[in-house]
């Protein structure tokens, strides 16, 4: 895979899409519409957003099987408030397998979009414009991939974290089957960090192209429908036990 500039037309290559929508910024900008423009941030973010679904396993469905106990990440640590820093539901365990989960769908994302886009497509492969010059080119394409997945899903879990710091701090905390009401705090950090991680660790990388921050705005409004369906979806297949 070769680098070039965004502002350049990309030459062709195995991982080249020979189409207007990647030649250069502009042309990226006006082939997104208010709708496809979300969607490719949402596909190129999947990692990212599924990290939670991950975690999730980790740390409650994966131990059930196993036996093994979940691992807080704050040791049951209470601060001065009487509050726990973040609570029973942050796991070592859930974490681990996110960064993991993330990394391997990434994985998958690269393969299914590789060499295979069209103008105006969504399921483009997210190491476009990376090649061996970048510093996360470890062991290849499918090492760089994993890795983009890997930190992607590891912003996730920073930002989860972030969320339920702050709720914890406002006494909004979760109480068995009792939403902690407050929706936002629930949603919208994750996305934020997973898209800070993107743009900051990746900006040669059509993930990391600045062209996508307006519709970065546009999914977030979306986020927390897209949260509550699959929180719903979770609780509805047995995985969780609450549907929120």
């Amino acid at each position: 895979m070769r680098r070039h500039g965004h502002n350049s037309k990309p030459p062709c290559s195995n991982h080249c899409v020979p189409s207007l929508f990647l030649s250069s910024e502009p042309s990226l900008t006006s082939s997104m519409s208010i709708w496809s423009g979300p969607l490719l941030v949402l596909w190129l973010y999947l990692p990212g957003y599924l990290a939670n679904t991950a975690a999730m396993l980790g740390g409650k469905w994966i131990p059930q099987l196993t036996g093994i106990e979940p691992k807080p990440i704050d040791g049951g640590r209470k601060l001065r408030d009487g509050y726990r820093v973040l609570g029973d539901g942050k796991t070592w365990n859930g974490l681990i397998v996110a960064i993991l989960g993330a990394g391997l769908l990434c994985m998958l994302t690269h393969s299914l979009g590789e060499n295979h886009l069209t103008d105006n497509g969504v399921f483009l492969d997210p190491l476009i414009w990376s090649d061996s010059g970048d510093w996360f080119w470890i062991g290849g394409e499918w090492g760089a991939s994993f890795v983009m997945g890997a930190l992607l899903g590891f912003g996730c879990m920073i930002g989860d974290c972030t969320g339920s710091f702050i709720k914890r701090r406002l006494g909004k905390k979760r109480e068995g089957d009792e939403s902690s009401q407050a929706p936002l705090l629930d949603t919208l950090p994750f996305a934020i960090f997973i898209f800070i991680v993107g743009l900051l660790l990746f900006p040669s990388a059509l993930i990391g192209h600045s062209a996508l921050i307006p519709s970065m705005f546009g999914l977030l409004i979306l986020t927390p429908l897209i949260h509550r369906l699959t929180n719903m979806f979770g609780y509805w297949v047995g995985l969780k036990e609450v549907p929120y």
